[in-house]
């Protein structure tokens, strides 16, 4: 190798890397031959399959961390104010109560291998339970009001299995279209937008709501972008699985999914060869329920359920869907009862796509091979 090819060989590669550094999340072709053979991927709750059976008034090593899931989804409503201890105490047993109730589970308040299994899975960063003040599986119609008293719980509405955030937020009477943009850091590609639009499309299909997408990020109703870890609004992702996405409600705007997830954007989620291949269109479709309005539902088979699992698929508004954003919003004058989106859709995903990190194989793999290419040539 001489000096020349050298300097072509390093000026080609910093090139390539710099023009990969001005997208800070990339989406790329499902990448089978990355994943081990028969090694399931590790994911950010793993370690809590290990308290199967655990006894309440007993130690056991690492079960603060369970406190802290149940403490971040509303179910230990108050942190002690140092750290959480691994005792199974009283206020554990009351939060896996609770939380066997909301996913119909029988409530035993013990961690038996079906709550287990419903914790692990990957989910809605947004509470199941806000303040104290909701609560997922209401099953009748509820009212607080201050009467006023401001010193009182903040209005607060359940009708059948569908919840609204504390105080009802919901965008202006007089709004009924709203912008939503893009982090310009994305990137992302026409076919990825498009997958948003008929997230959008699914809500506006029923209630009197329309949304157009814009260019101007800054000055949109509704800012979208994917971003890892730590990206500064208090609600950290935690890599693979583990929460997928959040969404603030009304009129925050702010929608954020995890660029850590192996994000598939069409084909047959299902036969993905990624363990951890989660459904793009699914997770929008739960996340604009919230920028709208809507907490979350006992109903399995709603959108707007906090779970979902890898590898599948779901996108079709049920009537607990339905019937939540049409009570903050009012009914689409040309919605006839059945959605016109929702023929049969199966779990699929053929290949997928994902936002990969800048120093990931599969970006760096091609930049050394042009590199190299350009070398030899």
């Amino acid at each position: 190798m001489n000096k020349q090819h050298l300097q072509n060989l390093i000026f080609t590669f910093t090139i390539s890397i710099f023009l990969v550094a001005l997208v800070s999340a990339r989406l790329f072709p499902d990448v089978p031959s990355l994943i081990p053979p028969g090694i399931p991927p590790a994911t950010a709750w793993d370690a809590f399959r290990n308290f199967t059976g655990c006894h309440h008034g007993e130690n056991y090593n690492g079960l603060s961390n369970l406190k802290n899931y149940f403490h971040r989804f509303g179910y230990i409503p108050h942190a002690p104010p140092t750290n959480f201890s691994d005792n199974f105490d009283d206020d554990l047993a009351a939060a896996i109560k609770t939380y066997q109730k909301n996913f119909n589970i029988n409530i035993t308040g013990e961690l038996d291998e079906k709550t287990l299994h419903q914790i692990v899975l990957p989910r809605c960063g947004v509470a199941d339970i806000i303040n104290g003040t909701t609560t997922m599986n209401p099953g009748t119609e509820t009212e607080t009001t201050s009467n006023g008293d401001s010193n009182s719980k903040p209005r607060f509405h359940t009708v059948s299995h569908f919840t609204v955030f504390p105080g009802q937020p919901r965008w202006p009477a007089g709004k009924q279209e709203l912008t939503y943009s893009f982090y310009p850091g994305n990137e992302l590609t026409k076919t990825v937008k498009s997958v948003f639009a008929t997230a959008f499309a699914r809500w506006s299909e029923v209630a009197r709501l329309k949304f157009t997408e814009t260019e101007l990020y800054y000055n949109a109703d509704i800012k979208i972008g994917f971003f890892s870890g730590d990206h500064g609004d208090g609600e950290p992702f935690d890599g693979i699985l583990g929460t997928l996405a959040h969404a603030f409600s009304p009129t925050n705007g702010r929608f954020h999914l995890d660029a850590a997830e192996d994000w598939v954007v069409s084909g047959d989620v299902s036969k993905s060869a990624l363990p951890t291949a989660v459904d793009l269109e699914s997770v929008a479709v739960h996340e604009i329920g919230h920028l709208l309005g809507l907490g979350h539902s006992s109903v399995e088979e709603a959108i707007m359920f906090p779970t979902i699992s890898s590898r599948s698929k779901k996108v079709v508004l049920t009537e607990d869907d339905v019937k939540g954003i049409q009570y903050i919003y009012g009914r689409n004058p040309s919605f006839n009862g059945s959605t016109t989106m929702s023929s049969p859709e199966k779990n699929s995903g053929n290949g997928g796509c994902r936002v990969a990190s800048l120093w990931s194989p599969s970006i760096l793999f091609p930049l050394l091979t042009f590199a190299f290419s350009h070398l030899m040539f």
